[in-house]
C-alpha cells in the first residue's frame, strides 16, 4: 500500500480505522487527483471515507463523477459504546451501551445532500453498520447544551456488515416488498419508522428515478416503482 501523507495531519482516529479496514494490498492513499485529496485510489476507482455530513464533500464528488468511478463509504453507527470519566471521580471510567440503534435507511439523512449522485453511472455508495465506541468527558456549563458532556473522539470496534449500492435494483432492494402504489406515509409505517425520513428516501429515489410520481392521493404525492 502506497501512503503520500497528504492529508493525514487532521485525520480523526475513527476515519484512519476505517480506510485501514476498507484497505486491499496494492491500494494508494491521499492521492491528488484533479485538484482534490482521495482518501484511496484503487486502480480507476476513486474512494472516499466519509464520517461526517455529505454537504460538506458534495463539490468535490460532483466535480469528480465528471471524469472519475467514485465511491463514497458511509459508517452508520448500528452499535455504539459510550465511554465517560465519572464527575465525582475523573479516575474512574463509565461504560454504557447506548439505547439507539442505526439502521440502513439512516443513510438519507445525509443523501439528501447529493440526491442527484444517485443516477450516475460514475457513483456507488457503500454502508458499513458498525459497532462504534464513543469518548466523552465532562466540560461542566461550557457544554451546557450536552448536559455538560462533549465528545472527544469516535473509536471503531467492529464492521457488522457492508451494503453496496451501485445499480437501480440495489435502491429498489431498499423498498419494502408490496408497495404498489404508495405515499410517504405508507413508505413510513412499511418500514417502520418516521415520516420525515421516508421523505427524504423518497425524494432521494426519485431523483434516482428508481420509483415516480403518478399523481396524488388526497394531498399527499402517489408514488409508485418506476416502470412497474
Amino acid at each position: 500500500m502506497e501512503m503520500t501523507g497528504i492529508g493525514l495531519l487532521n485525520e480523526k482516529p475513527l476515519h484512519a480505522s476505517l480506510k485501514q479496514w476498507y484497505a486491499r494490498p496494492a491500494d494508494r492513499f491521499e492521492v491528488a487527483v484533479g485538484g482534490f485529496v482521495i482518501d484511496i485510489v484503487r486502480d480507476d476507482l476513486l474512494i472516499e471515507i466519509q464520517t461526517g455530513n455529505f454537504a460538506s464533500i458534495k463539490s468535490k464528488l460532483t466535480n469528480l463523477v465528471h471524469s472519475h468511478q467514485v465511491r463514497l463509504v458511509y459508517p452508520i453507527v448500528q452499535e455504539k459504546w459510550i465511554i465517560r470519566s465519572a464527575t465525582d471521580d475523573p479516575s474512574r471510567v463509565i461504560r454504557r451501551r447506548s439505547p439507539k440503534r442505526g439502521r440502513l435507511e439512516d443513510l438519507f439523512w445525509e443523501m439528501v445532500s447529493i440526491p442527484q449522485l444517485l443516477a450516475n453511472r460514475n457513483f456507488s455508495l457503500e454502508v458499513l453498520m458498525t459497532k462504534e465506541e464513543e469518548a466523552r468527558r465532562y466540560e461542566g456549563k461550557r457544554q451546557w447544551r450536552r448536559g455538560g458532556w462533549v465528545i472527544e473522539g469516535r473509536r471503531l470496534l467492529e464492521v457488522l456488515d457492508q451494503r453496496l449500492f451501485k445499480e437501480s435494483a440495489d435502491w429498489r432492494g431498499l423498498l419494502p416488498e408490496g408497495l404498489e402504489s404508495f405515499t410517504t406515509s405508507d413508505l413510513a409505517a412499511a418500514m417502520h419508522t418516521g415520516r420525515e425520513l421516508a421523505q427524504k428516501m423518497a425524494y432521494c429515489l426519485r431523483k434516482a428515478r428508481v420509483i415516480e410520481l403518478i399523481g396524488r392521493r388526497g394531498r399527499a404525492n402517489l408514488l409508485r416503482v418506476a416502470g412497474a
